[in-house]
């Protein structure tokens, strides 16, 4: 079955069983590995893409699922101002540690902030809440959010 759709702004036209985990096609297939396995089961977030500009865990979404669809990993993130600007509210406020919840937390970042660009901080307490992080306790990383939305201005 032959499944197309945009990734990172390219078209992809994939042949593959369309009940593979999307999260093992992007690794495996197509060498993205910004997207981590974490738990398997769409409750870590470390796995998380932008599909249709909504967050959504890759790990448990079937590739047929992608047909048609737009999807940005943070690989084609990182090519935005936007990322850049959250990147570096996230160095300036202590937001990534160990790096494992950081593609996922960026990619929650940029769903709240492309639909909330002023989110308060129970707003952004809850657009992150689908991602764990075990190094930070979380205030590093909504301190980091909070920051770009003020530098940001305009970008989201």
């Amino acid at each position: 079955m032959s499944i197309k759709f945009i990734l990172n702004h390219k078209e992809i036209e994939l042949n593959l069983d369309p009940s593979m985990r999307f999260l093992d096609v992007l690794r495996n297939h197509l060498n993205l590995t910004g997207p981590k396995e974490g738990c398997g089961e769409g409750e870590c977030g470390a796995c998380a893409i932008l599909m249709d500009g909504q967050i959504v865990h890759s790990c448990i979404l079937p590739l047929a699922n992608v047909n048609g669809k737009e999807i940005m990993t943070i690989e084609g993130y990182k090519e935005t101002k936007r990322y850049q600007m959250l990147a570096d509210s996230m160095l300036e406020e202590g937001g990534s540690q160990c790096g494992i919840c950081t593609p996922g937390m960026m990619i929650a970042a940029e769903s709240l902030l492309s639909h909330n660009p002023k989110p308060t901080e129970e707003e952004i307490r809850i657009g992150i809440s689908g991602n764990l992080c075990r190094c930070t306790g979380y205030n590093m990383i909504i301190k980091a959010i909070q920051t770009a939305s003020k530098k940001g201005d305009g970008l989201w």
